[in-house]
C-alpha cells in the first residue's frame, strides 16, 4: 500500500535514503519484529524500531516497573512504577507512533509457548537480562528458524552477535551452558550501556528486515565504555554445537 502523506512526512528521512526509500518504508510497515525483555535493552530497541515504522512489534516481559529500573529503562516513567512493563511500553510507544500496531505478552518464554509465539513474527531481540532465557530464546529461534540478535550488558561493558539459524554462529557456539554464573548480585549496568547496545540491535533488525549492509553475522562486537572502545571478534560455527550443529541441523530438517 502507498505511503500516505503524513507517513511520507514521518518517515522523511528514511525516504531519502536511497538503500531505503518508499519500497523500503512499506516493507517496514508490513514487518513484524518479537522483542523478549522490555528492560534496559527493550527500551532502546523498542523505541527505535517503532520511530523506523517497523508494522507490528510484539513486546514480552512478564515483570512490573519497580523503581530501581528507570535508571536505564526508558520505556518506563515513574508514573508507571508498579504496572507492567508490557503496558507501560505499549503507553510509550503508541505516543510515539500510534500508527503501528503493538502486541503484548506479559508473561516469560517457555520452551512449551516459544513455537507459536515466535511463529509470526520475521525477526526476534533477545533483550533478556538472564543466561536461561537467553539459552531458551537461541533453543527456540533454531527450532523455528527465525534470525534473532543477542546481546548483554553487565557494569560498563557489552556485546551483541546476529544469528542467522543453519547459516552463522549461534549463542550457544559461543556460550557454553555449563559455564554460565547462577545468580548473584547485578553488576551495574551504567545506565547509557544498554542504551547503546540495544541500539545496535535494533538496527541490525532493520537491516534484516530490508535486506541491507552486512549483518553482525559470525562475529561478537564488544563495547567497553570506561575505554570507549569497540572490538569485533570472530566467532565460528561450533560442528559439535548442542543448538545448531550437524546432527541437530539434520533433524529440524
Amino acid at each position: 500500500m502507498p505511503l500516505n502523506d503524513a507517513q511520507r512526512l514521518r518517515y522523511a528521512r528514511h525516504l531519502v535514503l536511497p538503500e531505503i526509500g518508499e519500497a523500503g518504508q512499506q516493507r517496514l510497515l508490513g514487518s513484524r519484529v518479537l522483542i523478549v525483555g522490555a528492560g534496559g535493552l527493550g527500551s532502546p530497541v523498542a523505541f527505535y524500531l517503532a520511530a523506523a515504522g517497523v508494522g507490528t512489534l510484539g513486546i514480552m516481559d512478564g515483570d512490573t516497573v519497580d523503581l530501581s529500573n528507570l535508571q536505564r529503562q526508558l520505556l518506563h516513567t515513574t508514573d508507571s512504577l508498579g504496572c507492567l512493563k508490557t503496558e507501560s511500553a505499549v503507553e510509550r510507544l503508541a505516543a510515539l507512533d500510534p500508527g503501528i500496531s503493538i502486541e503484548t505478552y506479559p508473561f516469560r518464554l517457555t520452551d512449551e509457548n516459544a513455537p507459536d509465539l515466535l511463529a509470526p513474527y520475521e525477526f526476534v531481540v533477545d533483550a533478556t537480562d538472564n543466561f536461561d532465557s537467553k539459552f531458551l530464546i537461541a533453543r527456540a529461534c533454531h527450532q523455528a528458524g527465525k534470525p534473532y540478535s543477542h546481546a548483554g550488558i553487565r557494569n560498563f561493558h557489552g556485546q551483541t552477535m546476529t544469528v542467522l539459524p543453519g547459516r552463522s554462529a549461534c549463542y550457544r557456539c559461543v556460550f557454553h551452558e555449563d559455564g554460565a554464573p547462577v545468580g548473584g548480585v547485578p553488576q551495574g549496568p551504567l545506565g547509557a550501556v544498554p542504551g547503546v547496545i540495544g541500539s545496535i540491535q535494533a538496527i541490525e533488525a532493520v537491516k534484516h528486515l530490508l535486506g541491507i549492509g552486512s549483518l553482525l553475522t559470525d562475529a561478537l562486537l564488544t563495547f567497553d565504555a570506561l575505554s570507549m572502545s569497540f572490538r569485533k571478534v570472530p566467532v565460528r560455527r561450533d560442528p559439535a554445537c548442542p543448538i545448531c550443529g550437524g546432527d541437530v541441523l539434520k533433524l529440524l530438517k
